[in-house]
């Protein structure tokens, strides 16, 4: 989620600025299909995508972080990603935690700078990974209940860009990201709940007021993931985590929401419905 969703609305956006509103509606329509059509083939198809995005995300961190031999920790960061994404496809994802433990380690101590950033890059991608996969897993829920949150985090992102613009206000966190306003923040939150809540209408699932607390939630932790990944930016210096996403910057960039948003959903599934069924827990109330 970048800044520029936010432009208070009296700055006329340039030419440029346009084309790369352009380019990110574009690129994000794109992967949004992508992401829906894994969803809905499950199974291998959903975790070899997102173990691609976590290793896409492991790289640019260690990028971002500027750590030294990046290409040996990238190597042992993919060999953690790979063993997870195993663990997960033949459904024993307490092993999918083991191997992010273990790559976080061996990164740590293959690291000559900065472990401690190193090993929580570790962690940082299998964020990206693990909750989709355990999430996605339940044969009757699990395509719904990605749908979910898919909607509350692309809903959250696009109403904050769009509130922010009209309304502007006060800021939300101007030392971590000075673009964002409260407007933004209020608006996204708004469409995140409408968005999400029309998911289950669709789908048939019978609301319930912890549908909307679930999803208020997982709302939250979208945001607090888009300034998390500002402040460690901004820690290093750096303006986009990557290239390969026109319009975006880099696949951290895109996912900074949608990783807390996930590890949100999962903590209320394995809450309510345990490690074998957290999509059930989170969507059967």
């Amino acid at each position: 989620m970048d800044d520029v969703r936010e432009m208070p609305a009296q700055e006329e956006p340039s030419g440029r600025t346009r084309s790369e509103l352009g380019k990110r509606i574009v690129s994000a329509i794109i992967l949004g299909l992508v992401a829906i059509a894994t969803a809905w083939l499950g199974g291998i198809p959903f975790i070899l995508f997102w173990a691609l995005a976590a290793a896409a995300v492991w790289w640019e961190w260690l990028g971002v972080v500027q750590v030294a031999q990046r290409p040996l920790l990238g190597v042992i960061g993919a060999v953690s990603i790979a063993g997870m994404a195993i663990a997960l496809a033949a459904g024993v994802p307490a092993f999918a935690f083991v191997s992010a433990l273990i790559g976080a380690a061996v990164a740590m101590s293959a690291g000559q700078t900065r472990r401690v950033w190193v090993g929580a890059g570790v962690v940082y991608a299998a964020a990206v990974l693990i909750p989709a996969g355990m999430l996605r897993e339940h044969a009757a829920l699990g395509f719904v209940t990605v749908l979910w949150l898919f909607a509350a985090v692309w809903a959250t992102d696009t109403g904050a860009y769009f509130a922010g613009r009209a309304f502007g206000g006060p800021k939300l966190a101007p030392s971590v990201s000075p673009k964002k306003t409260w407007s933004g923040a209020i608006g996204g939150t708004l469409a995140g709940l409408v968005a999400s809540q029309a998911v289950l209408y669709f789908s048939g699932i019978v609301w319930h007021p912890m549908h909307t607390v679930a999803a208020l939630l997982v709302i939250v932790a979208a945001q607090f993931g888009d300034l998390l990944e500002s402040w460690i930016k901004r820690h290093f210096t750096v303006k986009d985590a990557g290239t390969l996403l026109p319009g975006h910057g880099g696949v951290m960039d895109r996912l900074d929401g949608f990783l807390t948003a996930a590890l949100a959903a999962l903590a209320i599934g394995l809450i309510a419905g345990g490690v074998q069924a957290p999509a059930a827990g989170l969507l059967s109330w």
